[in-house]
């Protein structure tokens, strides 16, 4: 054998011997960097989840400590106490969010889909109003819909649905709130307090949002129903979000 094929040999050796402990060394080092990586993601995933809750609390004090709007004329009656539940229920909604009393503040958390209470005191059918300040927490969709009597039927006032923007009753001639008469495009904000007022008689449902008038539709030869699904479960009086975190307050209504 020459030199230069022991040399050969010897290198192709050394190569042998060399590779598995080199492939052994590599895999420690690729385990051991994803398993910093894999422990980074969680400690990220949870700061980031602190910090969302964190800031969703800071808004919920924030929208506490604004100011509300008085309402004009006399005859309101309380229907929130800004402590309790009382005279309401959380609606069994399928996916519902928590439902809560924060600094005097009603909170719907967000749900897979739909979350809501039911009033459990008797609720009119006609010849009254319903007046509350609502404000989107988080979310995408609407952060009130209002369902009520009218007359032997029921309805919804929906504010924000489809997306974010569309307002409007639920339902007319069966077509629902994106479809219908009603139907209108608002931006909503998160984060401000709006003011809602509903007035229904035996002529009319009106609806305003701030000072503006944005429902004024006669009754007469009308066809007023629900929305086919688990919206049904508002009845006969009940307030709900989708998909979306609300806070509501000054909750109250009147009659004539």
């Amino acid at each position: 054998m020459t030199n230069a094929e022991r040399m050969t040999n010897s290198q192709t050796s050394n190569y042998v011997a060399w590779f598995p402990s080199a492939l052994v060394i590599a895999s420690a080092a690729l385990v051991g960097f994803t398993g910093c990586a894999g422990k980074n993601s969680k400690s990220e995933t949870k700061a980031t989840a602190a910090a969302k809750t964190n800031a969703y609390e800071a808004l919920i004090q924030k929208a506490a400590a604004e100011p509300m709007v008085s309402l004009e004329g006399a005859g309101w009656k309380s229907m929130f106490d800004g402590k309790t539940l009382a005279g309401w229920k959380e609606t069994d909604f399928s996916g519902k969010g928590q439902v809560h009393c924060e600094s005097g503040l009603m909170i719907l958390d967000s749900g897979n889909s739909l979350t809501g209470v039911n009033w459990t005191n008797d609720a009119p059918k006609t010849d009254y109003e319903i007046a509350l300040e609502g404000m989107k927490l988080d979310g995408s969709d609407f952060f009130c819909g209002l369902t009520f009597p009218v007359g032997d039927s029921f309805c919804s006032l929906i504010l924000g649905g489809w997306g974010g923007t569309v307002v409007g009753l639920s339902s007319i001639e069966g077509q629902d709130a994106s479809e219908n008469e009603t139907a209108q495009f608002i931006k909503f904000d998160t984060g401000r307090w709006y003011r809602i007022r509903l007035r229904v008689t035996k002529a009319k449902i009106q609806a305003w949002l701030d000072d503006k008038q944005i429902i004024n539709l006669p009754l007469e030869g009308k066809n007023i129903a629900l929305r086919f699904g688990e919206i049904e479960l508002s009845k006969p009086l009940g307030i709900a979000s989708y998909e979306t975190a609300a806070a509501l307050r000054g909750i109250e209504m009147r009659r004539f």
